[in-house]
């Protein structure tokens, strides 16, 4: 195991170099640029045997990765904002095929207007392609959950693609330390690569992406799909766990900090997970009962033991680096709320959005949030459920 200072992407893409697939078929498009730049100089320097397929758009990059996945290759791409837009189409082809794929998202604003800067408009809008959605803090966990991707993606019981999550620029292009292991251990983790039923066994014929319309199996292969994301939660928890026996860092669908006898709980997802937990730590020092959740399975999400974890909550502010239109609250708090509809306790929730188009949070913005849940906490009327942090009104 080695410590390097190195940046997010550099990071994942040295997890990929390390899993060595057979196939990467992808677009540069910032912030995401820096992991197919670092794997193209890995191709050409003869570092690793995989196929490099440059393309011209990101649909076409989803496209031949599907392609390379349905002939039996171990494939994998990488995105970011208006190129997973451009990929829509195709990701839920992938996940409808069922194709074990791995993609690390580099999570960008979209357009418009235009914005190249930080949130999660990206990735939370593919929320329901199908695809399985891990978040990382920092790039540490975008390194760990690049290569967990292999094996969750590959394990016989979900066979379904996986996207993995950073911010961009926030953490894709800091440098900051790393815990790296050895190629070896890395290959020996994901293993050999299982195919199923590839179109190149010409002893074997199969049809793939055939026309299924009134009389035929769609509505059952929409049902498969979905026991799949539910056979994918003991797998994502199984497959973190036997990471943390590696590297000393084990993984579930979440983690709590301070949140055992916390009466106000902050949930946040990504980045701003550290800010939150730096400003738990102040609060605690000044005698409040503060605690935070940490999310890292969005896809399937972990209802029940989220709403077990945050039951003991009176207050609960749920922190969103995406807006919903139209909706009760941001992706995230949505998704809390419906798991906590389902309690036996029902804590008051707020929704906080933050961070849009790459706007800076402080301390003092997250400071502020505590205080309206605890004005919510003291019995006092909060006029509205979703804030927003940081904004310019008026």
């Amino acid at each position: 195991m080695a410590r390097k200072a190195i940046t997010g992407n550099g990071a994942i893409a040295l997890a990929l170099k390390q899993v060595e697939p057979d196939v990467m078929a992808a677009y540069p498009i910032t912030p995401q640029t820096e992991i197919a730049q670092n794997y193209a100089q890995f191709v050409a320097d003869g570092a690793v045997k995989t196929e490099y397929i440059p393309v011209e758009s990101e649909h076409s990059a989803m496209s031949a990765a599907i392609g390379s996945c349905a002939a039996g290759a171990r494939t994998f791409t990488a995105t970011s904002s208006q190129g997973f837009a451009l990929m829509w189409e195709m990701l839920f082809i992938a996940a409808s095929l069922r194709l074990p794929l791995t993609m690390p998202v580099i999570t960008r604003a979209l357009s418009g207007p235009i914005n190249i800067h930080c949130d999660h408009s990206d990735s939370m809008g593919g929320r329901d392609c199908g695809w399985i959605q891990l978040y990382g803090e920092g790039a540490q966990e975008g390194y760990d959950n690049a290569i967990q991707a292999f094996r969750i993606a590959e394990h016989m019981e979900v066979r379904l693609p996986v996207m993995t999550m950073i911010d961009g620029f926030i953490i894709s292009g800091a440098i900051g330390p790393v815990e790296t292991l050895e190629d070896d251990e890395v290959k020996k983790f994901v293993g050999e690569y299982t195919t199923l039923n590839p179109l190149l066994n010409v002893a074997n014929p199969v049809t793939v992406g055939a026309f299924d319309s009134l009389g035929g199996w769609y509505f059952e292969h929409k049902v498969a799909q979905n026991r799949a994301m539910d056979n994918a939660m003991k797998v994502i928890e199984e497959v973190g766990k036997d990471f943390g026996s590696l590297s000393g860092r084990e993984y579930s669908h979440f983690k709590t900090h301070m949140i055992e006898d916390a009466e106000i709980v902050l949930v946040a997802i990504g980045s701003a997970a550290g800010n939150v937990k730096t400003m738990v730590d102040t609060l605690r020092a000044e005698g409040k009962k503060v605690g935070m959740l940490k999310v890292r399975t969005f896809r399937p999400f972990p209802y029940e033991q989220i709403r077990q974890a945050l039951s003991n909550a009176c207050v609960i502010g749920v922190m969103d680096r995406s807006d919903s239109y139209g909706a009760q609250g941001g992706p995230l708090f949505t998704e809390i709320s419906a798991a906590m509809f389902g309690g036996e306790t029902r804590p008051k929730m707020f929704n906080f959005i933050y961070g849009l188009g790459g706007r800076d949070i402080f301390p003092d913005d997250i400071r502020g949030a505590v205080e309206t849940l605890e004005q919510a906490a003291a019995g006092e009327q909060v006029s509205q459920t979703r804030h927003y942090l940081n904004v310019r009104e008026g």
